[in-house]
């Protein structure tokens, strides 16, 4: 999937006709046809031709007779062609897991052990949910029982809803125990976490030197929406954006001081300042010293120091 600078999430009010329930076919709204995310669960069924799913930066295959599950805050896009054939259906988190107290950003921290309704989504990029005939009759059944209760809403029928909606996910969970088990101890989790960490850590090393690097540019590097990443930082290393920016920054300038002899404000450069008063600054208030002492200092411990405002 390519990069793009901004990704939109979508809330339910903007892609469904009701904010706790929503099903459709492709008839009922436009399809999206570029990255996107949204705060809220999302299943895509496929009814007709072969397509592919990009989800994070994985593409899959999407051929019909497939169910495909979205975790919210996951990038993802399906390229539908002019003769597709599909339903959608959305839901809130609070429909599906009202008694689950968390936030949606953390959903892929929950035990399946407590939530094993999660478990097509939070392993939708590790496995494709293709079903037999058999089988899939059984889901266009319960998807038309869906849609002739979701066209007539009473009392009543959000509880039907959910009741069919937890049969759809226990059928793809039966069908496809094993692999969900299996990856759950496997902690593909924290598998995509690491994935990520290394996609971040790589496009910082390979662009600290842009002046303008921001936490716009880094997430969709990562494929994280810049909220989560925001919170994954502060939750992973207890670090804000800006923090471990400034941290790469230093790192890379300690590199150059201490292995070269390039002059400091090519140093603050190719660092990503484009103000070498400021980048002195920082440096000095950080390391206590400003860059050309450092580096005086540094290959040559004995030599004696020079005021600290010879930078």
């Amino acid at each position: 999937m390519s990069s793009p600078s901004r990704v939109p999430t979508y809330v339910m009010q903007q892609r469904s006709e009701l904010t706790d329930f929503y099903i459709r076919d492709k008839k009922g709204r436009r399809a999206e046809t570029s990255p996107h995310r949204h705060e809220y669960f999302q299943i895509q069924i496929n009814l007709g031709v072969h397509t592919v799913q990009h989800i994070g930066n994985i593409e899959r295959p999407f051929s019909r007779n497939t169910l495909d599950c979205i975790l919210p805050h996951r990038v993802h896009v399906i390229p539908h062609p002019a003769d597709s054939n599909f339903i959608v259906i959305n839901f809130s988190q609070t429909f599906l897991l009202p008694h689950l107290q968390c936030d949606p950003m953390d959903l892929e921290e929950v035990s399946i052990l407590l939530a094993p309704e999660l478990s097509p989504f939070r392993f939708q990029e590790h496995l494709d949910f293709i079903l037999g005939d058999d089988d899939f009759a059984k889901v266009c059944a319960l998807i038309t029982q869906m849609r002739a209760l979701d066209e007539n809403r009473q009392f009543g029928t959000r509880e039907m809803l959910k009741g069919l909606l937890l049969q759809l996910i226990g059928s793809v969970c039966a069908l496809y125990a094993e692999p969900l088990k299996r990856l759950a101890e496997e902690n593909a989790a924290e598998v995509s976490r690491r994935d990520a960490l290394g996609r971040m850590s790589e496009y910082l090393r390979k662009n600290i030197a842009d002046p303008d690097l921001n936490l716009i540019k880094v997430a969709a590097a990562t494929y994280l929406s810049p909220t989560y990443l925001t919170h994954w930082l502060r939750k992973e290393i207890g670090k804000t954006f800006t923090e471990l920016v400034l941290e790469r920054r230093m790192h890379a300038a300690r590199n150059y001081l201490l292995n070269g002899t390039r002059p400091v404000g090519e140093v603050a450069r190719l660092c990503g300042f484009a103000d070498e008063a400021y980048f002195s600054r920082r440096f000095r208030q950080i390391h206590g010293q400003p860059p050309g002492q450092f580096r005086r200092q540094q290959l040559n411990p004995d030599s004696p120091q020079l005021p600290l405002n010879n930078g």
